[in-house]
């Protein structure tokens, strides 16, 4: 079906990064406890987003990651249009979830949504430029820091953007608990990025070792 082996990459990195990027939009709107702070549950599906996130920097480059950054957003949008068209058919009486409990799930604000949105394409805008800029300077050494550099700067910029968006601007949210949630989302974003390093050498390895079979 694929013309070759790395198509076949690229498209299951795509599924992969696309179903994480949108399953985190879908539960982002519940906030957790984390010590005084609050954070978005919907951190959780964020590791594999990263780790997707640069083997397609390291395979396909810039186009690739910013082409697919686009189309995500899109399908991200396509999503939301969808729930909001769903939540204006009410529940029938049979129905186990009420029409209260589905829009309380998924009647996410514009805000949060627009946040959501531009976060993302700025983060990834951001990850694939510094990733690359490391790329051209180190070559084909030191994964790590050209994998980790990115997301630590990148993260940065995504969680205020969402948080300032979504709670800071329309005033849910005071400036000393916005910086402490944004600064609380980001320092456990850095964790996970630092701690899904060996993830990143792991898919390496098997996607080298996958390529090479193909002979193209």
């Amino acid at each position: 079906m694929f013309q070759s082996k790395k198509a076949t990459v690229y498209v299951v990195l795509a599924g992969i990064f696309i179903t994480n990027a949108i399953v985190a939009e879908l539960i982002g709107g519940k906030l957790i406890d984390v010590g005084p702070a609050v954070m978005s549950i919907g951190i959780l599906p964020w590791p594999v987003v990263f780790v997707t996130t640069d083997l397609i920097n390291e395979y396909f480059g810039e186009k690739g990651v910013r082409k697919l950054s686009v189309i995500t957003a899109c399908l991200i949008a396509y999503t939301f249009i969808v729930l909001f068209f769903a939540m204006q058919i009410p529940s029938s009486e049979v129905s186990t979830i009420s029409t209260l409990q589905f829009d309380a799930v998924f009647g996410q604000s514009q805000l949060i949504i627009v946040g959501s949105i531009t976060a993302f394409l700025v983060s990834q805008l951001i990850d694939v430029s510094i990733f690359h800029f490391f790329k051209r300077r180190t070559g084909e050494r030191k994964i790590w820091l050209r994998s980790t550099g990115s997301t630590v700067i990148s993260q940065l910029f995504d969680s205020f953007i969402v948080l300032g968006i979504a709670f800071w601007l329309p005033g849910i949210m005071d400036t000393k608990t916005f910086f402490l949630s944004a600064m609380t989302g980001y320092s456990v974003k850095l964790a996970i990025a630092v701690l899904m390093t060996p993830m990143i050498y792991l898919g390496h390895n098997i996607i080298e070792k996958y390529i090479a079979k193909d002979g193209k």
